[in-house]
């Protein structure tokens, strides 16, 4: 074997392919086809692209489909603590070995193929997908969908959970440019579910293209609220009343709830699991669905949420969701975000909700934005506010070389009815899930 540690294949991997994303599908296929791996499962297969929403909805199928019984085998990315959660057997994290056994099957067969970080993961997950005992894949698509490694596959259904700018680099400027990528993973007569409400025209047409039915969010299914707490779905697939909100937090979290109920009901249309999935295995696997980093509560008193939220898109939906709550004190933002993401437009969407800013470096990672590059971009934000507004910039703003350093000092200056919402990356929630899980170790050793 190459290397005996799940680290040390990571670092070599990183550093194998010379540029980081290299979006093609030919890499990929010849290596599968050195390996004899097939480009179908022998069970059913459910794709998610989507520019937002697809961790969530890759939880709540699964969780759903766990709920009935079924084994499934989910490939997700990126990871926030540890790379074994990228691919899950039956809901647990694959474990080291497991991967560098994968691993090395890959690489000897790869021969000079000049494999991503990203593809071999994703060889990975199919490989040992190919080999388990499970009812179920669920692939996440990494970006975009039509060059995407994980569309070698062949899905029985395709989900699309939303579409709005982000990675513009590789997938276009404009939303019927990234709606061309996504669509790649659409496949001829087998059904495609779109969580995106204004879906542009470009989405619609490749699902006309492919004869592949289409059932869009707001257009063919729909969530109607009920009694409080309970939700109906309007589906052609059939209705289902009393659904509980899901365990995810967040109102939006009911738009990607009723695209996974809609694309399991695509599934049992055309595959016959077994054991069939209940309305009790729905209404069951809406509560049990858990994912970190999305609108998650690490603290209380003061409130500390983190969420991975990245792009304007997804901020939107994270202040929206803020502005339904009510805070009696100020709102204290860390941020810390990569450099080719709009820092400038994330800002912009954050001030009415903002009080208190501490900016924070990534400057670990080669993509991150430095602190004094979010802090000289959100200075000029707030002079051009005050100067509309004819009134003073009166918020605090710290800028800190690390995020940890930035949740210290948002901590030390919060009182305990404020709120701290750390966001921006991955790679910032990370860190923030990280120092709160030693804070609460380090307490509980102290009171014991």
């Amino acid at each position: 074997m190459r290397f005996n540690s799940l680290n040390a294949w990571l670092e070599w991997q990183a550093t194998l392919n010379p540029v980081e994303i290299d979006l093609g599908l030919e890499r990929v296929v010849e290596v599968m086809q050195r390996m004899g791996l097939a480009r179908e499962f022998a069970c059913p297969l459910i794709m998610v692209a989507g520019t937002n929403g697809k961790g969530s909805v890759v939880s709540l199928l699964a969780a759903m489909a766990r709920a009935s019984g079924l084994k499934v085998g989910c490939y997700t990315s990126p990871h926030i603590l540890s790379y074994n959660e990228r691919i899950t057997l039956d809901g647990e994290n694959i474990d080291d070995a497991r991967l560098c056994q994968a691993f090395e099957r890959i690489d000897q067969a790869r021969n000079e193929v000049t494999l991503t970080y990203f593809e071999f993961g994703t060889l990975a997950a199919i490989e040992i997908f190919m080999h388990a005992d499970i009812d179920l894949v669920i692939l996440e698509v990494g970006l975009g969908g039509r060059l995407d490694a994980v569309n070698v596959m062949e899905p029985d259904v395709s989900v699309i959970t939303s579409i709005a700018l982000d990675h513009t680099d590789w997938l276009g400027d404009n939303r019927e440019a990234i709606a061309r990528e996504k669509a790649g993973i659409m496949r001829e007569q087998k059904p495609v579910i779109c969580g995106e409400t204004d879906a542009p025209a470009m989405l619609l047409e490749a699902a006309a293209q492919k004869s592949a039915p289409l059932f869009q969010l707001g257009q063919h299914y729909r969530v109607e609220a009920s009694s409080p707490g309970r939700w109906t779905l309007i589906s052609p697939l059939g209705d289902i009343q009393d659904l509980p909100a899901p365990a995810l937090p967040g109102e939006f979290q009911l738009g990607n709830a009723a695209t996974a109920i809609v694309a399991l009901q695509a599934l049992a249309s055309r595959v016959a699991s077994k054991p069939a999935i209940t309305l009790e295995d729905i209404r069951r696997g809406l509560q049990q669905a858990r994912l970190r980093g999305r609108f998650e509560t690490l603290h209380r008193q003061p409130q500390v949420i983190v969420d991975v939220a990245h792009n304007p898109h997804a901020v939107a939906a994270l202040v929206a969701q803020l502005q339904t709550q009510h805070v009696q004190g100020s709102t204290r933002i860390v941020l810390a975000m990569l450099a080719d993401k709009p820092v400038d437009e994330v800002i912009e969407l954050l001030l009415p909700i903002a009080d208190d800013w501490y900016c924070a470096g990534l400057e670990e990672n080669p993509r991150g934005l430095s602190a004094a590059t979010i802090a000289a971009t959100l200075t000029q934000k707030l002079n051009s506010h005050a100067r509309l507004t004819q009134q003073p910039a009166d918020v605090k703003l710290c800028a800190e070389l690390t995020v940890e350093v930035a949740i210290e000092s948002a901590l030390r200056d919060a009182q305990p009815e404020d709120r701290i919402i750390i966001l921006g990356s991955f790679y910032t929630v990370a860190v923030a899930i990280d120092y709160f899980s030693r804070m609460a170790m380090l307490n509980h050793q102290a009171e014991s």
